[in-house]
């Protein structure tokens, strides 16, 4: 039996996956409160591009200069929505992997645009779960809901083949 696996040791990554939810729930429901504007964040990170010890790489900061700052606006509901949307996922378990994925894909970013914070640690946590696979939702939605969603997936697949035209 694999040690990161089962349902005793589900109970941890269970506990760790909430403890990451409430993380970024928090994060998603301060940045809506108070109205998140990116602007002085990316502004900030493109600054920090300089100088013989830059904490942002030129290349990272070649694409908030000419990605992120002209679509800030974009940014601006894309990260605090993201980041609840990633935190009520990682609670009740549901969409768990996509969920994770997405946490941590923003933690880098984060971490790329020289920001420390929690983000080494909430990144860490995520792929810590990511490697325990179907252990990080055996107590979530996603248990119940992914075997629906591989029939369904399936029966598609089937309908698909059994209507194709032959050649």
């Amino acid at each position: 039996m694999n040690l990161l696996k089962g349902p005793k040791i589900a109970i941890i990554w269970t506990i760790l996956r909430i403890w990451l939810g409430i993380q970024w729930l928090e994060a998603g429901i301060g940045k809506i409160a108070n109205d998140f504007d990116a602007y002085g964040f990316l502004q900030g990170a493109i600054a920090n591009a300089s100088g013989d010890h830059p904490a942002v790489q030129g290349w990272y900061a070649n694409f908030l200069q000419h990605f992120a700052v002209p679509n800030v606006e974009w940014f601006n509901h894309l990260i605090p929505y993201g980041e609840l949307l990633v935190g009520i996922g990682l609670i009740v378990g549901f969409a768990t992997i996509p969920a994770l994925l997405a946490g941590a894909f923003m933690n880098l970013n984060f971490m790329l645009a020289g920001t420390t914070s929690t983000n080494p640690v909430l990144y860490t946590v995520a792929m810590i779960l990511l490697f325990t696979g179907g252990a990080a939702y055996y107590y979530g939605l996603d248990r119940l809901t992914i075997p629906y969603m591989k029939k369904w997936f399936n029966n598609r697949k089937l309908n698909r083949q059994h209507h194709a035209p032959s050649h």
